[in-house]
């Protein structure tokens, strides 16, 4: 992997102060911050290849149809998916979930069938369910958290039944760090003859995913956590499982022939991709997993699993301070915490001011908060461009927070 300073250096925004402070990014789990490589991809395709996909046969259409299809087949290669047929593109994790529960859940849950997903899920991977489970009359059921921060595994076979039908998880926690055992819990599912859905948003981003040894029927991530741009994320479905299912959305490009009496669909993967796509986006993402790739998946997780330890420990030392999630073994980069006294939202405006960005807030997990008896949470989030000295800026800082409150 390139060193620290040349990897920081690919990234324009990390050069910028804050309130007149270095900017010490540490909200990676909400967005990451996109490197020169994505930047220029995208510029480039605008200034030079500006033009819709498959509708034209003039050059530039030719130009912009072959680039975006290329990074559909880069992204493939990077989560080893079997064809690019297999990747759809959405607006992001939460519609490519969407995708799933409309076009698969619609279809295929009754009444009496079970969904499964976990107390650790982002809403985007609980709400969905919700509104599927009330129009089907399926029942949504929920695997629950242990005290520590882990799912108990050890229920895992009284709550998976022949009645259920989707397994729905996520593979890290975006609150808790939490790294579930996938391989696990796919089998699991396939054991009593299930699905099973991954919410790869965190997981992606940070560490080797390989689809066909995790055994996955769906996985759903996000371009913009995984330095792409915003607005885009992929669904990844196995090609007998998205054969066999109805379109999300009506409209242009998802269409083979349409007439008055109706309409037969497009080839995978344009079936479930209606109207004008996000061009652009693409081709930033995949200039984005090119990115990564050539870091190296393993190089990026070994830097954030030692960041991470580092993390907990400094923070750890900072009086009043509660770590939510795991303290002892893996886990990912995201230390969400909480200070005595001192609500999410008043720590992350003063941890601003000093030119340090972090989040406060549920983080689109209230049942984890609910968990613990509390309303919000200040998170710190890393990846692989951050530092152990922006590490000591937020301990530091977050001392600094006592010292006010206490005054």
């Amino acid at each position: 992997m390139k060193s620290l300073e040349q990897i920081r250096a690919d990234f324009p925004i990390l050069q910028r102060q804050v309130h007149g402070r270095p900017l010490v990014y540490l909200d990676n789990a909400a967005t990451s911050q996109k490197p020169l490589p994505v930047l220029q991809a995208m510029e480039t395709y605008y200034r030079q290849t500006n033009a819709n996909v498959h509708r034209g046969v003039h050059t530039l259409s030719e130009e912009a149809t072959a680039q975006y299809e290329a990074a559909r087949s880069r992204i493939a290669r990077f989560i080893n998916a079997a064809s690019a047929k297999e990747i759809i593109f959405t607006r992001n994790t939460t519609e490519a979930i969407n995708l799933v529960a409309y076009s698969w859940g619609l279809d295929h849950l009754r009444p009496g069938d079970e969904v499964l997903i976990t107390q650790m899920e982002h809403h985007s991977n609980i709400v969905p369910w919700q509104l599927i489970c009330q129009r089907t009359g399926a029942t949504l059921r929920y695997v629950p958290l242990s005290p520590e921060g882990r799912l108990r595994l050890d229920l895992l076979d009284t709550l998976l039944t022949e009645r259920t039908k989707l397994f729905a998880f996520v593979a890290m926690s975006n609150v808790l760090g939490t790294i579930n055992p996938v391989a696990e819990l796919v089998a699991a599912a396939h054991r009593v003859g299930a699905l099973a859905l991954v919410d790869g948003a965190q997981s992606v981003p940070h560490m080797p995913v390989d689809v066909q040894a995790l055994g996955a029927d769906f996985l759903a991530f996000s371009s913009h956590k995984m330095c792409g741009p915003t607005g885009l994320g992929v669904l990844y479905g196995r090609r007998e499982l998205l054969e066999r299912m109805s379109p999300f959305q009506g409209g242009g490009d998802m269409i083979r022939e349409v007439r008055l009496e109706g309409s037969r669909w497009n080839a995978l993967p344009w079936k479930f991709e209606a109207g004008t796509p996000a061009i652009a986006e693409a081709i930033g993402l995949g200039a984005a997993v090119d990115y990564l790739a050539g870091l190296g998946m393993e190089n990026v997780r070994e830097h954030e699993r030692t960041l991470v330890r580092y993390a907990v420990d400094r923070l750890s030392q900072v009086e009043g301070l509660r770590i939510l999630g795991p303290t002892n073994g893996e886990r990912g980069g995201v230390v969400a915490f909480t200070l005595e006294g001192i609500h999410p939202h008043d720590v992350a405006a003063i941890l601003d001011a000093e030119g340090i960005a972090v989040r406060a807030g549920h983080h689109c997990a209230q049942p984890i908060h609910d968990f613990y008896g509390i309303v919000a949470s200040a998170r710190a989030s890393f990846y692989f461009y951050n530092t152990p000295g922006e590490v000591d800026c937020l301990a530091a800082a977050l001392e600094r927070v006592q010292h006010v409150f206490a005054a």
